[in-house]
This record gives C-alpha cells, structure tokens and sequence, in this order.
C-alpha cells in the first residue's frame, strides 16, 4: 500500500513538473499539439479503416478551424504590421548615411545565403538524382507520356520584373496583398521620414508606433489559440494526405530536407564567424520561432513571435530586429529557394530534359529573383513553381506530381526561412554597427514592457 502511494506521489510530481514546464514553454505546448494531431489524424486517416472518408473529411474540417482562425487573425494584420515595422525599423537605425550601408549590406547578404541556398539544391539534386527514380517508384504517369514543352527565353522579361517593382497604386497592392510592393512602399515612407525634421515626422510616427501596438495586441490574443492550431492542422494534414501517398516521393523528400539541414550548418557558420555567437545556444533560443513556422508554414503568421524571439531571445536591437525581420519574412526566402531548385532539377529528371550549365546559371538566377515574390503563405513556394517550370521545357502538369507533399515540405522549408531571418538579426546586430535612437525605438521598448507586465 505505502508503494502505491509514493508511485501515486511519484506521478504526481511528474505531472506537475510536466504542467509547469507546459505552462511556461510555448514549444512545449506546440510539440504535444503537434504529436497529438498527427496521432489524430492518423486515427480518423482513411487509410487506417477506423472512420469513413466522407466523416473523416468532416472531423478533419472541424479540427483545422483553430489553425484556420489563427492563420486568419494573423494575415488579417499582416499588412499594417510589416509597414509599421519596416518604417520604423528604418526610423530607429539612424542617419540616412548608416541606412543606405544598412540597405546595400542587407541586399548583398540576402543575394549571397539565396544563391547558397539555390546552390546547395542543384548539387544534391545531382548527386542523390531524385526525379530518375520516380518511375521506379509508382509514379502515375510516365515521363514520355507527358507533352514535354520548349524552353523560353526568359531573360527578356527581366526588365519587365524590374520595372513592376514600383507600385503605381499602394493601397491596390495593399488590398491585393502583394507583401512586395508594401516592403517597398515601407522602404520608400521610412526614407521619406527620416529625412525629415523630428518635429514634421513625428505625428506620423506616433501613428504608426500605435498602429502597431493595436496589430501586436491582435497577434497576443491570436497566440493564444498556437497549440490548438498546431493539433488542429496536423490531424487536417494526415488524414487528408495518408501515408501511403508519401512513399513514391520519399527521395525527393529526402534530398530537399538533407539540403535544408545542410543549409541550416551554413547558417551556424555565419552565426559562430560572423554574428560572433555560440551557435547552438542561438539556434536553441529560436526553436519556439522554427516549431510555429514549421506548424503554420507560414513565416508571415509566425513574423510576430520571430520578432519577439530576436529581441527577448537573441537579445537583438530593435532598430534591427524592426528592419530585417519584416523585409526577410517577404524578401529572404532561402529554404523555398533551396526547395524550389530542387523540385525545377527533379522535374527536368523526371521528363527527361537535359541541363546545360547556362541553364543552371539561368535557374539560379531565375529562382532568386522569384524567391524575392514569393508569398509568405503556405503554398506559396508552389504558386511561384508554378510559374517558373514552364521557362525550362516541363509542363504545367508535372507540377501535380510534388503537390501531395508540398505541405510536408514547405512546413520544413518555412523553419529554415525563419532561421535565416533570425541568423540575419544576429549578424547584422553585430557587423551593422547600428545604434538605436528616436522615439519609435524607444516607445516599441516601452510596448514589449507593458506585454511582458
């Protein structure tokens, strides 16, 4: 009797030692939502026989209506929030001098981890060659049997891309939500700010601080409803998908996750020479930033909490933190570019297509400007594919054969997005020099305060 007693203490102790660390770790929390959900979802899976399909799709519905709340509060203040936040990030990093350094450096680093990334994509592709086994797998159609299209010249549409840059009607593009043209009408207002006198701009910055804070607000009481999100898309995403239909394209699975991981030790690279961190404490303070951006495939919907994390975690300045976070959540998409290189070499596998090195030089330009546009939105990566794969001789259609695990993949690939927003913050914190000042930095400190209160 006394023995059951100490194992009932026992359990007790572990629970609430369990209870406690769930309660104040949100990774926690999304980690038991997120094997749950799986578990879930593969209990009310067709596959598993237990339910039928026509109820399961309907338990898979209502379990993904938190997810889909979430994701919805999130985009329905994305707008406002990535211009606030670039336009006083931009406020907050000092004279227009130290901005343009600010802005050329970022450009260059942004240009240089994509191309790693792209690179990185294309040499595993070649070496593991993923899209040559396919037809050894199951796939359902065979490459012959596809119309195979010619390649275009693409590079004549480059000066086109340039000039649809600029927007001609902001609060248009602001509607459509085209997260481009409102980083760069962002970049356009902060520059306009800063170059005024502190007496003209300030009722516009005092605006913008508290639109801020009313977005922020919005993304507190939609955190809230992460774990249950996270539960809710996971038994969505298993029981629509099953698991058998992952088994034809577990190579190419493969050769995407073993690129991000690759690009990930790149990352620790430039976190240890030039961010001058220990790297696996920094990666270890962004994993509650990766495990949202991993649940959601979003790095719009996570941007709120990376931004918290550089500024709490990786103790960041904010005058960076405001900059980058906002412009690398539309502009550095590394993991979708290493993904996207991969899927382009796979599809050319696939359907037979060879590949001459200007082809590779074209792609790898090609992918880096499409990384630029491609939304912050799960599926995005595959809407910009989409358009891509035509320039190289692969039919629309081939498109079809990745879009059963795209959700898989872009969950991992939004991770490492976000890992290289938050690398960026950590290098440029310490390699930018930038010294925060005005009342836009000083007022988001004295909002984060309030939060934490």
């Amino acid at each position: 009797m006394r023995s059951f007693k100490l194992q009932v203490a026992s359990l007790k102790t572990f629970y609430s030692e369990i209870q406690s660390l769930v309660e104040q770790k949100l990774w926690v929390k999304v980690i038991i939502g997120m094997i749950l959900g799986i578990a879930g979802g593969a209990i009310i899976s067709p596959a598993a026989g237990i339910i039928p399909e026509s109820f399961s799709s309907k338990i898979g519905s209502w379990a993904g209506l938190p997810g889909t709340i979430f994701l919805q509060m999130v985009q329905m203040i994305m707008i406002p929030l990535i211009l606030t936040s670039i336009v006083q990030g931009i406020l907050g990093s000092g004279s227009l001098e130290q901005l343009r350094k600010m802005g050329g450096s970022v450009l260059v680093y942004f240009l240089f981890t994509t191309t790693v990334a792209i690179t990185i994509g294309i040499s595993l592709s070649y070496i593991i060659k993923p899209g040559s086994r396919l037809t050894k797998l199951g796939a359902s159609q065979s490459p012959s049997d596809a119309p195979v299209g010619e390649k275009s010249n693409i590079d004549t549409d480059i000066p086109s891309l340039v000039g649809q840059l600029i927007p001609d009607n902001p609060l248009a593009s602001m509607v459509a939500g085209d997260m481009l043209a409102v980083v760069i009408v962002a970049i356009v207002v902060g520059i306009a700010l800063a170059s005024l006198s502190s007496k003209k701009a300030q009722p516009v910055v005092d605006l913008l601080s508290s639109v801020q804070q009313v977005c922020m607000t919005i993304v507190n009481f939609a955190m809230k409803l992460v774990p249950y999100a996270v539960f809710g898309l996971m038994v969505q995403l298993i029981a629509n998908l099953g698991w058998s239909s992952l088994t034809g394209l577990s190579i190419y699975m493969g050769t995407v996750a073993s690129g991000l991981i690759v690009l990930i030790c790149v990352y620790a690279i430039l976190i240890f020479l030039l961010g001058r961190q220990n790297p696996f404490r920094a990666l270890s303070n962004m994993r509650d930033a990766q495990l949202l951006a991993f649940s959601t495939a979003s790095s719009a919907a996570v941007m709120p909490l990376t931004m918290k994390t550089a500024d709490e975690k990786l103790k960041v300045k904010p005058a960076v933190s405001n900059f980058l976070i906002p412009v690398g959540a539309t502009v550095n998409m590394d993991g979708t570019a290493l993904n996207q290189a991969v899927a382009l070499i796979f599809l050319t596998q696939v359907y037979g297509i060879p590949l001459e090195l200007s082809d590779l030089l074209i792609i790898t330009f090609t992918i880096v400007a499409a990384s630029v546009g491609t939304p912050s939105i799960p599926g995005g990566g595959m809407i910009i594919l989409g358009t891509i794969v035509s320039n190289f001789g692969v039919p629309a259609s081939g498109i079809v054969i990745l879009i059963g695990v795209d959700r898989i993949l872009g969950m991992l690939r939004t991770a490492v997005n976000v890992t290289g927003d938050l690398t960026a913050c950590t290098v440029f914190d310490k390699i930018g020099n930038f010294e925060a000042q005005g009342n836009v930095v000083n007022e988001k400190e004295e909002v984060q305060a309030t939060q934490k209160a």
